[in-house]
């Protein structure tokens, strides 16, 4: 209705949809109403209603706290999926701190919003209606369906609308007054209409069995609520009005101009003429004109009017007809299907309410809590044989240290900041280097006590001191430490939108700033992993208490054969799914450590409190 074509006039039904906007964008500045939603029916031109308002209000200041599309029913969409998608809208719209609402749709789209109150996931639905201002285009009208003509019109009430221009009919509200299915004999659609609208039946169609009320006729149009029925001629139907008697004074002066000119035309040549009236001029053209979507390209030896039409290329669209070259969409845009229009891209990141963040920070509070439990199990067998064998201190700073492995996985989870990208691989690589280097310890304590058993061994000092212990502990660590200094120095991580690895989508995530040093910190933790397998393998057989270097052994197979899985994996992802494939990592090898190495000893502390005895202890040893 907005479009003109040569030769052909269209009657505009409606206010022009570009002045529409300019419109409730005044409105928007006058109340400095810079904070609003958009809601649209799931229209054919949507898409280009999204694309102009953004554009026009961003450029004025005006931000949007949601962009959000409302089905309409088709055959491939139910109605039962309709209200449950408006379920979950009506909750983000309602529960959003943006009080202004900008409505896009047609006439129908009151129907779905007078459900709107009416659509709720939670128990209390409809209050938080109350405080919204939703603003709507001329198009829409104040409808309802027979089913909804008694319902409140709270969600109404306080709307604003472009008004349509009307003026009174003369003698109209008398008509309404005194029409009735008696007096327009022959008029059907009166008949459907009074039993819709005042729920009742007509003698005639009434069958046996039913119990309904029974239409007299003599019913009050004035007694019908205003939004299922006005009594004034409303802007869209003086719109109707118009139009009608337009093309009646036309046919009108038409034939009187062919009657007096022609007298002698017979009825085939009248009817002629009211069929050319409709019909477009001839067209007259070497190749039919570009849709948008494609663009033109000259035939070789023939002249320039003639041309093929080829579609734009991937990321490059046409807008317009006739376009000579196909453009490239903005950086934050990317082309639709039909390569006419610049959609706005999806933020995307992993964030703890889909269901990838919300499982693994699930899986990461729940191995705190475990490693919290075994912490308190080991401290409260504080003296036992099993707890003090092999260094305890040790064991509750490798305990500790798995705590902090477990919560630095939700570092990665959450909308990427400057703090916690600076924190998120430094951390995780110092609490790493910590609990690998006091699994080094550990095993180094084993193979340290064997060797002090051996009669005049020099070993039993070093066994002795446990400051031995700490000192490998404190060197390994202090190493990445000066790794990660160095890295956050030179080229420190940061936030990146990047908006090119994945078509239809801005991932937010970190920028490793120097990737050379983030596989440094990677290297140095696979390194001391790698020298404690192969350190706790030697002495897998070497008679200890309780197998500890058996189990140390076995923990670090688990960690090594994840992190040398994590690198072709993570270099084969992309967007957010690559953090995704990191914290798997860094919770499955904390897993492995923490299973590994502790659950056979809180299996004797609490199952078999009989072999963790000092009698059981040195007949074991002996």
């Amino acid at each position: 209705m907005h479009d003109k074509t040569p030769g052909l006039s269209f009657y505009q039904m409606v206010p022009q949809e570009a002045l529409q906007y300019k419109g409730i964008l005044s409105l928007l500045l006058h109340f400095k109403w810079t904070w609003i939603g958009l809601l649209m029916m799931d229209l054919e031109n949507g898409e280009q209603f999204v694309q102009r308002v953004v554009a026009m209000f961003s450029s004025s200041g005006v931000c949007f706290a949601f962009i959000e599309r409302i089905l309409k029913v088709s055959f491939i969409i139910e109605v039962q999926d309709v209200f449950q998608e408006g379920a979950k809208l009506h909750d983000k719209v309602m529960s959003s701190n943006a009080n202004v609402i900008v409505v896009y749709g047609e006439s129908y789209s009151m129907i779905f919003l007078r459900w709107f109150p009416y659509l709720s996931e939670e128990e209390e639905i409809g209050e938080d209606a109350r405080g919204k201002v939703w603003i709507m285009t001329a198009q829409m009208e104040m409808t309802a369906a027979v089913f909804q003509r008694t319902w409140d019109t709270q969600i109404i009430n306080g709307a604003l609308f472009f008004t349509v221009h009307s003026n009174a009919l003369p003698e109209f509200h008398k008509f309404l007054e005194h029409i009735s299915p008696c007096t327009t004999k022959g008029d059907y659609f009166i008949k459907d209409f009074w039993q819709q609208a005042f729920a009742c039946v007509f003698p005639s169609t009434v069958t046996d069995g039913e119990d309904q009320e029974v239409c007299t006729g003599e019913e009050n149009l004035g007694m019908l609520p205003t939004p299922f029925f006005e009594m004034s001629m409303t802007g869209h139907s003086y719109c109707i009005y118009n139009a009608v008697y337009a093309m009646a004074h036309a046919l009108h002066v038409m034939f009187s101009s062919r009657l007096n000119s022609r007298l002698l035309e017979d009825k085939r040549k009248v009817e002629s003429q009211v069929y050319q009236l409709w019909q477009a001029r001839p067209i007259s053209l070497c190749s039919e004109k570009c849709s948008p979507g494609s663009s033109k390209k000259a035939k070789e030896g023939e002249p320039f009017c003639c041309y093929d039409c080829i579609p734009c290329p991937e990321g490059e669209i046409s807008d317009q007809k006739e376009m000579s070259d196909c453009s490239t969409c903005s950086d934050q845009t990317y082309p639709n299907k039909n390569h006419d229009l610049c959609i706005p891209k999806k933020i995307s990141f992993l964030s703890f309410e889909e269901p990838v963040g919300l499982s693994l920070a699930f899986s990461a509070l729940s191995g705190s809590l475990v490693t919290i439990l075994v912490l308190f199990t080991f401290m409260k067998n504080h003296n036992t044989p099993i707890v003090k064998a092999n260094n305890r201190q040790l064991t509750y700073t490798l305990l500790l240290s798995l705590l902090l492995c477990f919560l630095s996985a939700l570092l990665f989870i959450g909308q990427p900041q400057k703090v916690t990208c600076l924190l998120r691989q430094t951390a995780f690589g110092i609490v790493f280097s910590v609990a690998v280097s006091i699994v080094l310890a550990k095993t180094l304590t084993v193979v340290l006590a064997f060797m002090a058993t051996r009669p005049g061994s020099r070993m039993r000092k070093w066994v002795r001191k446990r400051l031995a212990n700490y000192s490998i502990v404190l060197s390994c660590s202090l190493i990445q430490g000066g790794i990660c200094i160095v890295w956050l120095a030179i080229s420190p991580p940061f936030p990146e939108a990047d908006v090119h690895s994945m078509a239809g989508q801005i991932i937010l995530g970190c920028n490793e700033g120097s990737v050379v040093m983030f596989y440094c910190v990677l290297g140095y933790i696979g390194l001391l992993a790698i020298a404690s397998f192969t350190l706790a393998f030697l002495a897998r057989k070497l008679p200890d208490t309780f197998n500890e270097a058996k189990f140390i052994t076995f923990s670090m197979l688990v960690f090594c054969s994840v992190w040398l899985s994590f690198v072709p994996t993570y270099l084969s992802t992309k967007g957010k799914y690559m953090v995704a494939v990191e914290i798997f990592s860094i919770l499955a090898s904390s897993d492995g450590l923490l299973v590994c190495i502790f659950s056979p000893k809180c299996y004797i502390i609490l199952l078999k409190p009989e072999l963790n005895k000092r009698e059981q202890l040195i007949r074991r040893t002996n």
